[in-house]
């Protein structure tokens, strides 16, 4: 069987301002119906990248291909797969959801019958529809947002762009907002999102792209850049045994290394197998401890991007 070819694919990439080196030989993938996050400080490059895949900005060398073909050579297909969705865009305040949605699906050359059926298609998955008749001036933060990706919906592409749309959010409208995402992935679209908001990424990303700099530090399957940059096991355990004593036991034990307490316990860092997290509980129950919970952590990304990461602005 053929594996299915990358939806987008960035391929050494360079942009250069004057003498700022913006994006320096980029390269990563994103999959059909795969999120991909986006990660990386404030002038790592992230926008800049975002752009020369939407074909706002042309690269000093390489290319980014969409279904194989190139932005460059092949503008207009791009922009028929792509949708573009940026951190902040313009609005028309005195005109209508409807109204915003029908300019923008006249734009993209959709007409009659169908321009008003894709526009009630779009306003009802992002949860418009009962605002159809709303002023935009109106809207929350959150629901401009919901009509930014409603726009951004309009000609169905296949890879969406999503440059920080969580930016500015409350609680409700980011897990909203993430689910929407989700859904989109789930219909075979990729999706590639940049976020400072990173544990909301590792709630909803099958793989990460890490930029400092202008340069990849990591990429990848997100479990996969886990065990190649951080090979040990990422453990939990809570004891009867009192917090001093199982914390002496864990700073005590060899291949055992960055111990942190917790409110109800501590996490460490386990350099065994799971055959050897087995004997670890095992000797945790001889010492006395008497641990009542144990069990693996998950990938926790702020923690993998501070270790890949120097915190340095170009």
């Amino acid at each position: 069987m053929t594996a299915a070819a990358p939806a987008l694919e960035v391929r050494g990439i360079v942009k250069t301002f004057g003498a700022l080196r913006a994006v320096d030989d980029v390269s990563f993938r994103v999959m059909p119906g795969e999120i991909c996050g986006f990660i990386g400080p404030n002038g790592a490059g992230k926008t800049t990248t975002m752009r020369i895949c939407s074909t706002l900005e042309l690269p000093d060398a390489g290319d980014v291909l969409v279904d194989g073909r190139s932005v460059i050579e092949e503008p207009r297909h791009a922009r028929r797969r792509l949708g573009f969705m940026p951190d902040s865009f313009g609005t028309y305040g005195n005109t209508t959801i409807r109204e915003y949605l029908d300019f923008y699906a006249r734009a993209y050359g959709l007409r009659g019958a169908a321009r008003a059926s894709t526009i009630g298609d779009v306003m009802d998955f992002t949860g418009l529809g009962p605002l159809a008749a709303k002023e935009i001036a109106s809207l929350s933060k959150g629901m401009k947002q919901r009509l930014c990706l409603a726009k951004t919906l309009l000609h169905d592409p296949a890879i969406l762009i999503l440059d920080e749309p969580a930016a500015g959010l409350d609680p409700r409208a980011r897990v909203e907002l993430r689910e929407l995402v989700k859904s989109l992935a789930g219909l075979g679209k990729a999706v590639l999102v940049s976020s400072h908001i990173l544990t909301e990424l590792a709630e909803m990303c099958h793989a990460v792209t890490m930029i400092e700099r202008g340069k990849i530090r990591a990429a990848g399957e997100l479990a996969e850049v886990a065990r190649r940059h951080r090979p040990h096991l990422r453990l939990f355990v809570r004891t009867l045994g009192g917090p001093a004593a199982t914390e002496r036991f864990l700073l005590e034990t060899p291949g055992i290394s960055s111990v942190r307490p917790e409110a109800s316990g501590h996490s460490f860092d386990f350099e065994g197998d799971p055959d050897g997290a087995a004997a670890l509980l095992a000797a945790l129950v001889a010492a006395g401890l008497r641990p009542i919970e144990f069990a693996t952590r998950s990938v926790n990304l702020e923690d993998l991007f501070l270790e890949l990461t120097e915190g340095k602005i170009q």
